[in-house]
């Protein structure tokens, strides 16, 4: 046996997946989108504190049965997610936030750089886990916000503050959270109904 040691395998995938990460990150900051770029900001601005799903859950709320538990399902499901990407994820992961300057995001997409971690996005965990949630207790709402939750994941990545698998962890997190925020809930209907 030389004086080299073996990689794991696992170390080596890790490796290629986090190059793989960069290049696309890379890719979308070079990628010249003058219509989409002040929106895109605006969007990710305006997911900050997940304003758009307490929003549309306050909308919810208004209407008695069943767009009332989807709010009700929704919030918990935020709740999960954000208590779980902020106070779980970031803490053990540690990811530093993209290099903007380096990859030269445009100045247009800029949003403030958080000073949390970068994994996993908690813009996205908790949009996929809303969406989730109210969608599995009132389908019809399903897909606009499923929509809605991967816009603002990907308006994460377009302002420069996220790595793309920093919005793919985020996605199945929420998506956990919805599962937990439903089950949550189930049980509790089923002990009041006792």
């Amino acid at each position: 046996m030389t004086g080299t040691t073996t990689k794991s395998p696992l170390r080596a995938v890790l490796r290629d997946l986090r190059a793989v990460d960069g290049a696309v990150y890379a890719a979308v900051a070079a990628t010249p989108t003058p219509a989409l770029d002040a929106g895109l900001r605006r969007l990710s601005h305006t997911a900050d504190h997940s304003k758009i799903s307490f929003a549309v859950a306050a909308a919810l709320a208004l209407v008695p049965g069943r767009p009332r538990r989807a709010a009700l399902a929704g919030v918990g499901a935020i709740a999960v997610a954000s208590a779980t990407a902020n106070l779980l994820g970031k803490r053990l992961v540690r990811r530093e936030r993209p290099d903007r300057e380096a990859a030269r995001v445009v100045a247009g997409r800029h949003v403030r750089m958080p000073d949390s971690a970068s994994f996993p996005s908690g813009h996205t965990a908790s949009a996929v886990a809303f969406a989730t949630a109210v969608g599995v207790v009132l389908p019809p709402a399903a897909v606009p916000l499923q929509v809605l939750a991967m816009a603002v994941g990907y308006s994460r990545v377009h302002t420069g503050v996220h790595y793309p698998g920093d919005v793919a962890a985020g996605a199945v997190l929420g998506m956990a959270s919805a599962a937990v925020s439903l089950t949550a809930g189930a049980s509790w209907s089923a002990a009041r109904g006792k």
